[in-house]
């Protein structure tokens, strides 16, 4: 299988699912996610699938720190319905990496390993996401602009030649590469931008119930 070379250079995240460890599927329990498994999952590489996999890698990286984040233990709304713009999208991929999954997910095993209802929609939230951490509620809201990292009007001209089926081969090969040029800046050029990836991480104590976010 043939794609660009930056996409293994894209950092993974291992997980760990008590699930899979009870079921005896791997030994540990630990599985690790890459790009290249959220490429699989959607089927492509684009903006909103390297934005939702890199959100959900430094989501988890506030709420564990240096520990192993564990899969089916958290909990991700997002502000908007499935159905609106790429939101499906992006939940599908948060659900590939964190196990939350909504009311048709796993039903779980004599009380345990339920991962239903932990992926919400049209959640009261004034940021697009909310991941929270369901051991100890600790919270982290987050949201992602891709406005600072603009398509650029050659790009759109190559994609209308490709989609009207008018393109010539080198056009295509150029409209693929500038394409994953825009994701690879995504994921190396902006991944510590916080214009592009906010975050705001706190825990939930009693007397700041009210003013969550």
């Amino acid at each position: 299988m043939k794609y660009p070379a930056f996409i293994d250079d894209v950092p993974r995240i291992k997980m760990y699912d008590p699930l899979a460890k009870f079921l005896g599927a791997i030994d540990d329990g630990i599985i690790e996610y890459s790009y290249l498994d959220a490429i699989k999952l959607a089927g492509h590489s684009c903006p909103s699938v390297a934005s939702a996999y890199w959100i959900t890698v430094k989501a988890l990286k506030a709420l564990y720190s240096q520990e192993i984040p564990e899969r089916g233990n958290i909990r991700v709304e997002f502000r908007q319905k499935s159905t609106d713009g790429v939101c499906g999208v992006i939940a599908n991929i948060i659900n590939l990496i964190t196990g939350a999954g909504d009311q048709a997910a796993f039903k779980g095993i004599g009380g345990r390993f339920d991962r239903r209802n932990n992926l919400q929609f049209e959640s009261d939230i004034q940021t697009e996401m909310r991941f929270t951490r369901l051991d100890n509620m600790k919270m982290v809201t987050v949201s992602v602009n891709l406005k600072d990292i603009p398509t650029s009007s050659h790009v759109l001209e190559l994609l209308q030649l490709c989609l009207n089926e008018t393109a010539e081969d080198e056009d295509h090969n150029e409209f693929r590469q500038l394409w994953q040029m825009r994701v690879r800046a995504i994921l190396f050029d902006h991944a510590d931008d916080p214009h592009v990836f906010n975050l705001v991480p706190f825990e939930m104590q009693h007397s700041v119930v009210g003013n969550i976010p």
